[in-house]
């Protein structure tokens, strides 16, 4: 029995050392593989999160100013379209008088 038990122990050590030792493979596979991967992303020219973050907050603050100013030019338009239809009235009356003093005039001759 002492035999076997030797046996199962040596065998468990060539285990654990095997064990181990497919670890520090495994890790070190791991490592290469993340250098070969950052040094691909580096030649991609890829952005980083922070810098992404940054400039899609740039982008819905220029998003909010956009529609501001578009309520704004908006409201200028319907000023200008209310200051010009106040303006035509008068004119389009003087206008009719004149055409109506001219109809009058052709009458009379």
């Amino acid at each position: 029995m002492q035999t076997d038990n030797r046996l199962l122990d040596d065998l468990s050590r060539v285990a654990t050392g095997a064990f181990s030792t497919l670890t520090g493979v495994r890790e070190d596979i791991e490592a290469r593989l993340r250098e070969q991967f950052e040094k691909v992303l580096a030649r991609m020219d890829v952005v980083t999160r922070e810098e992404f973050d940054a400039v899609q907050t740039m982008a819905s603050r220029a998003r909010a100013e956009q529609e501001a100013l578009s309520l704004k030019v908006a409201a200028l338009e319907s000023q200008l379209a209310a200051l010009l239809a106040a303006t035509a009235k008068p004119a389009s009356g003087a206008a009719k008088t004149t055409a109506t003093r001219a109809k009058k005039a052709s009458d009379a001759s």
